[in-house]
């Protein structure tokens, strides 16, 4: 709208008169358009000049700097230099200018500063401290619901996506793995007469008391060379190792609170020379019939094998070989499950078996010769870490015949979980059986081939890459790494899920075992938020409730 049109013609020289001496005036917060001028065209040659250093491969470059109509258009802005670029190379080349100017950083930079805000680097230091694990309470599971968490119905609908109690049960179970490892490597020496006089006190968990100590012996030995060139190995080549023990719940509130009480078995992972001997021992062999010390040996080819359960030779012969002054790991588990049954008869039981690598493997043996060793025996589930397979399709079919339930938590990134065996994933031979002629030339493959292995149970697939705080390309020993398992599991939403935005489990430990395959953030920042003793030994106690993770 025109001014003249509303005001009077006498009013208007005063508009005109204060508009002119606006132009005309200058101050220093004001300064005048000749200023403007000269310090906007010398801005903008240098920020030509820098921009000249990011295009420098680009063809044509030099031509637009040295160009005069393009340095006087640049006075009025920056679009003067990139409208002739763009031009000049065509509308292709204009993803190849935005990569040259490397934006990434720039949104890169962003996001460290957010990541350095105090809120965040208050939750890193708690993350990253020893001193400030949080908690969260254990949700009661009731009489009757434990047993979906136990695994009668396969966990159905408890793991797309994770439910939250499911959840803090794996992280659990995965610690109290850990505290087998704890108490090996605290003392891994066995002696001549050592059983029954280890003690092993759960830190994780006191709500539980250890009852058993168990112990996996080796069939094989080294040559007496071996102590001749390196007699300093010590217990690494002993054949009698500590693997693990039974604890049973003997507090009444956590019986009260999980429905029942329960019966552990924790088995560690492979840790001395002979056990790494037994797993690569790798062709199938039939089940005993019964309890045995001899050695398993490979079945005749000629014999008729079609329906038989066969597993690993070393995953077999580590738990059914006694040592000198130690009984086999299949009989001390069954003597002292039958003795617990029979101690608490008449209340609900339940036996849960976890263990993370070969002691998962392990942890498939022992849950199947349980589910058999008593009239009633209670529901048994198995909880494994990072397990490679075990055995043929008949044993994975006899598990199921047996009604023993099988949760495998696997890291996509974890190599160990795709050995042994020469076929091809499961979800692929799944696919592959769809059709009946393939369905039938691999039931020959599976009854004829000794590396005819196949996984048991149900898959959890947890992924190295989601998490905020590994490297994507973390090393193998971090992917296959418990504590990583359980860094992992607590982040775990869903398969289409980002990481769990408030997992609260403590990164102390993964800190200090995984140093190397830790993002800078986490691995720069300990020592500026005055964060100490990462180096030492953590343990956590945990009283009534657990550390995360938290819903």
């Amino acid at each position: 709208m025109m001014i003249g049109a509303t005001l009077p013609a006498t009013n208007l020289h005063f508009f005109q008169s204060r508009r002119s001496s606006f132009r005309c005036n200058g101050s220093r917060l004001n300064p005048s358009p000749a200023s403007i001028s000269t310090k906007s065209l010398v801005n903008t040659r240098k920020h030509i000049s820098n921009l000249e250093k990011l295009l420098q491969n680009q063809s044509g470059r030099s031509e637009l700097l040295d160009d005069p109509q393009v340095v006087e258009k640049s006075a009025h802005g920056l679009a003067g230099y990139v409208e002739p670029f763009f031009k000049s190379n065509g509308r292709n080349n204009r993803k190849c200018w935005l990569e040259g100017l490397n934006l990434s950083r720039i949104w890169h930079a962003r996001q460290g500063t957010d990541e350095m805000s105090p809120r965040h680097l208050n939750k890193l230091k708690k993350l990253l401290s020893s001193n400030n694990v949080e908690y969260s309470p254990r949700n009661n599971l009731g009489c009757n619901k434990w047993r979906e968490y136990h695994g009668s119905n396969d966990w159905l609908g408890l793991i797309e996506p994770l439910d939250e109690n499911l959840r803090r049960e794996l992280v659990r179970y995965g610690e109290f793995i850990q505290e087998a490892y704890h108490s090996f490597h605290s003392n891994p020496v066995t002696n001549e007469e050592e059983e029954g006089t280890r003690k092993v006190v759960l830190n994780n968990d006191k709500s539980y008391k250890v009852t058993k100590n168990l112990y996996a012996t080796s069939s094989i030995g080294l040559p007496k060379w071996v102590d001749d060139v390196a007699p300093d190995l010590g217990w690494m080549t002993q054949r009698s190792s500590w693997i693990g023990y039974v604890a049973v719940c003997d507090d009444l509130n956590e019986i009260q609170r999980m429905g029942r009480r329960d019966i552990v078995i924790a088995l560690r992972g492979t840790a001395t020379c002979l056990e790494w001997g037994e797993n690569f021992r790798d062709l199938l062999v039939q089940i005993p019939s019964e309890t045995t010390d001899v050695e398993p040996e490979p079945e005749p080819e000629s014999e008729p094998d079609e329906g038989q359960a066969k597993v690993e030779c070393g995953f077999l012969s580590l738990f059914r070989t006694s040592g000198v002054n130690v009984p086999s790991l299949a009989e001390s588990v069954v003597n002292e499950v039958q003795r617990l049954i029979e101690q608490y008869k008449g209340e609900s039981l339940s036996i849960t078996v976890t263990g993370h690598s070969l002691g998962a493997a392990l942890a498939l043996l022992v849950a199947d010769e349980v589910s058999t060793c008593a009239p009633d025996v209670p529901p048994v589930a198995v909880f494994s870490f990072g397990g490679p397979r075990v055995g043929n399709r008949s044993f994975a079919d006899r598990l199921n015949s047996k009604n023993v339930k099988v949760l495998r938590i696997v890291n996509n990134q974890d190599v160990i979980t795709r050995v042994p065996g020469m076929f091809v994933s499961e979800e692929l031979d799944k696919r592959l059986r769809e059709s009946e002629f393939v369905n039938k030339m691999l039931n020959v493959l599976d009854k004829s081939m000794p590396w005819a292995y196949t996984h048991v149970g149900t898959e959890l697939r947890v992924d190295t890459r989601m998490s905020p705080v590994l490297k994507p390309d973390a090393d193998v020993a971090c992917c296959h790494d418990l504590e990583a398992y359980l860094h992992l599991v607590d982040g775990y939403l869903a398969s289409n899920c980002p990481f769990r935005a408030n997992a609260k489990r403590s990164l102390a430990k993964l800190l200090n075992e995984q140093r190397s395959n830790i993002k800078k953030l986490y691995t720069c920042k300990p020592k500026e938020l005055n964060i100490i003793n990462l180096e030492r030994e953590h343990s956590f106690s945990t009283p009534s409730c657990l550390p995360s993770p938290s819903s």
